[in-house]
């Protein structure tokens, strides 16, 4: 994935940032808000690691898997949906109850 897939959807990848480094605090990502360079300074911070080691492991996170939620292609949809059942927490159905989402009656 590219890095403005990242910026246009922050929010989105909030569940994915703290799944790689589970010392990342919601509230300080809210601050960063997609901003690349931020992003970087705040992970070598959280990880004791140089900015150039950060940006690393950034660039090594952004080959992996696009969350489902934030960019759908029609022709990998249930792929990318079995892909993203790793943040549905344990013990709940991915297919249950969305009523948060509001499209449950």
């Amino acid at each position: 994935m590219k890095w403005h897939h990242v910026q246009e959807n922050w929010a989105a990848f909030y569940e994915a940032i703290m799944d790689k480094w589970s010392d990342a605090d919601e509230a300080e990502l809210d601050e960063i808000d997609g901003d690349q360079r931020a992003f970087v300074v705040y992970i070598a911070e959280l990880t004791g690691q140089e900015p150039a080691d950060a940006r690393d492991e950034i660039r090594e996170w952004l080959a992996g898997e696009l969350p489902s939620d934030v960019v759908m292609d029609p022709r990998h949809d249930d792929h990318s949906i079995r892909l993203s059942g790793k943040y549905v927490p344990e013990g709940e159905d991915e297919s249950d109850d969305d009523a948060r989402f509001g499209d449950d009656g």
